[in-house]
């Protein structure tokens, strides 16, 4: 829950409601059940604390984000809270966010090839958002 916590901290202080939370909260559960993840490809993410380690390209942490796709280096997206920062700086210049589904919301601005695995998250991250908030 500490992840998860982070996520909802870093949403409120760019005063994002609880939809912004959900749908970030849904995306780390599809992306890494909600666990910082370092990669054996990326060493440099090993040296920073880790729930474990994954070898998807150059993915990195909670969101799985990739210092190759300009989220940022390795260290400041193994840090909880920058990588929630940094997914919603990118979820807020999505048009229309608030009233997608939360799933078309985290797929646009995660573009994984598995676009509809999101929604199954829901449920599940509407509870811990409101556990949190």
């Amino acid at each position: 829950m500490d992840n998860a916590v982070a996520i909802v901290q870093a949403g409120n202080r760019m005063n994002l409601p609880k939809r912004a939370h959900v749908v970030a909260i849904a995306t780390a559960l599809q992306e890494t059940r909600l666990r910082n993840l370092a990669n054996s490809r990326v060493p440099q993410s090993l040296n920073h604390p880790h729930q474990g380690v994954g070898s998807n390209f150059d993915s990195v942490g909670l969101f799985q984000q990739r210092p190759s796709q300009g989220w940022g280096t390795a260290a400041e997206l193994m840090d909880p809270a920058t990588a929630a920062s940094r997914f919603y700086g990118r979820l807020v210049t999505v048009s229309g966010w608030p009233t997608m589904s939360v799933g078309a919301a985290a797929q646009a601005v995660q573009r994984s090839a598995f676009p509809g695995a999101y929604d199954q998250h829901q449920a599940q991250a509407q509870k811990i958002a409101d556990a949190i908030v």
